[in-house]
């Protein structure tokens, strides 16, 4: 008896929604899947997990899209932000760099490599890095204008400069900023 009355009450919450029939919306469990609708774009999703500050997760995701698709300067940028959020600078350099290698021309990937330059003590190639990023952009982000600043106020007078490390901003391909530490 007790057995007939636990699957009727499954029955009404969630597995009802595996035989096509609409769970109830007090449900506890999580909808079907619907394989109707079109599969939400990997590399969308990845980036939507950097803004969340799920970087292990967004590598999966980033690692995901590059196996629909291909390896392409979008992903690697991506994977070498979501390593420099975990703080794997010497992956995240080797990661930008390669995506630079492939495509030159976006300046949110020449100052994400500036980013790491910077955190790995790289003043130099750091600043002649946010140069380019800067003029690629022509001066439209706040986020690389600040980046250049500060890289030349380090090299210009690093006696004098506390450290500011707290103040980079790592800039994703297309809208939005990803931030690596919160300013101080």
């Amino acid at each position: 008896m007790t057995l007939i009355a636990g699957l009727a009450a499954c029955s009404a919450g969630g597995l009802s929604a595996f035989g096509g029939k609409r769970a109830s919306p007090d449900s506890p469990f999580a909808p079907g899947v619907n394989t109707r609708k079109d599969a939400e774009d990997g590399v969308e999703v990845a980036h939507r997990l950097m803004r969340a500050g799920e970087y292990e997760l967004a590598i999966r995701a980033f690692n995901r899209a590059a196996l629909a698709s291909q390896l392409d300067a979008e992903i690697l940028s991506g994977l070498g932000s979501a390593n420099l959020g975990l703080g794997r600078l010497g992956q995240a350099e080797k990661l930008l760099r390669e995506a630079v290698e492939k495509d030159e021309t976006h300046p949110e990937v020449w100052n994400n490599l500036g980013v790491v330059l910077m955190e790995r003590g790289k003043l130099a190639e750091a600043q002649l890095t946010f140069r380019k990023a800067y003029a690629l952009d022509n001066g439209e982000s706040d986020a690389i204008r600040d980046n250049l600043r500060l890289a030349l106020a380090k090299s210009e007078n690093s006696v004098t400069i506390p450290d500011q490390e707290d103040s980079y901003k790592l800039v994703r391909r297309g809208s939005g900023d990803y931030l690596v530490r919160p300013a101080s």
